[in-house]
């Protein structure tokens, strides 16, 4: 069977890239472009517990199943994380990003660090990514510029940010994110240079290797 354009440039299994850093570091920035740009790459759809907001849908946005529905599927060993934010429950749902991987598209999760120990733990061969700030006082000044809460809700949120980055030694790449630009093009670096790995790429290799 003859091989088209797309199969030539998709991978024969999809990769799972995991995105972590503190809040400040830009990453939902560099996640969205990447989105845009790389065709086959999709968000992952967490489930969670709570109501759905004005302008969301079911599906696109969150799988919205309600307290009861969290609980079953966590039974049923649903999800690939999980967590508990404010009272409500949010989680990565195992079954869709499992059938996008295999069909040769790749999923990217922006979760947090305890997030992404547990898709490591249950998915070994995910990708994970750290964004970092140029340096600990640039994340401090950049929660404090863009908040206008209380001093005790703002030292919260820099000693959340502090705990995050003492974990950026566990991941397999780290994106410094000074100048936008470049942190784009390493972070979209990352990503292009995965989906090219020839273990990703076996039927590739069958295609040309039996008619060289």
């Amino acid at each position: 069977m003859s091989l088209t354009l797309d199969t030539w440039t998709r991978p024969d299994r999809g990769a799972l890239f995991v995105v972590t850093g503190a809040s400040g570091t830009g990453k939902t920035t560099l996640v969205k472009e990447a989105l845009a740009t790389f065709d086959g790459l999709e968000f992952s759809c967490s489930a969670t517990t709570r109501a759905a907001r004005a302008g969301e849908v079911d599906g696109r946005d969150y799988h919205f199943v309600g307290h009861e529905g969290f609980a079953e599927l966590l039974v049923q060993q649903a999800f690939l994380e999980s967590a508990d934010v404010y009272g409500n429950r949010y989680g990565t749902l195992r079954e869709p990003v499992e059938a996008a991987l295999a069909q040769g598209r790749s999923v990217m999760l922006e979760i947090d660090m305890q997030g992404a120990r547990q898709v490591r733990a249950r998915m070994p061969d995910a990708v994970s990514l750290f964004v970092l700030p140029p340096d600990l006082a640039t994340i401090e000044a950049r929660l404090r510029g863009r908040s206008t809460d209380s001093e005790v809700i703002i030292q919260r949120r820099i000693a959340d940010a502090m705990f995050q980055i003492r974990a950026c030694g566990e991941f397999d790449y780290l994106v410094v994110n000074d100048d936008l630009a470049t942190a784009h093009d390493c972070f979209q670096a990352v990503i292009a240079a995965e989906l090219q790995r020839r273990d990703r790429r076996e039927s590739l290799v069958r295609h040309m290797t039996a008619t060289a």
